[in-house]
């Protein structure tokens, strides 16, 4: 096994935890983490799309402006 294929994994690891704490930081109106972990980010469309509709549930027009500020990649 290469480190490349051992790193992989940890990285999927960082991101799952990463979305797990933007899910979090929605659900609970945590606007300022919700910024600090968005930054120079992009996500996929469907992750998007969810995360705003979980922002949408809250109504907080805040987190909804900043998760419709990033970017989906292709």
């Amino acid at each position: 096994m290469t480190s490349e294929q051992t790193e992989q994994p940890e990285e999927e690891s960082r991101s799952f935890m990463h979305y797990a704490a933007l899910k979090t930081a929605i659900v609970n109106n945590e606007e300022q983490r919700v910024k600090e972990l968005l930054a120079n980010q992009s996500m996929q469309a469907l992750e998007k799309g969810y995360l705003l509709d979980l922002a949408g549930l809250n109504n907080n027009s805040t987190i909804v402006a900043l998760l419709e500020a990033v970017p989906v990649t292709p």
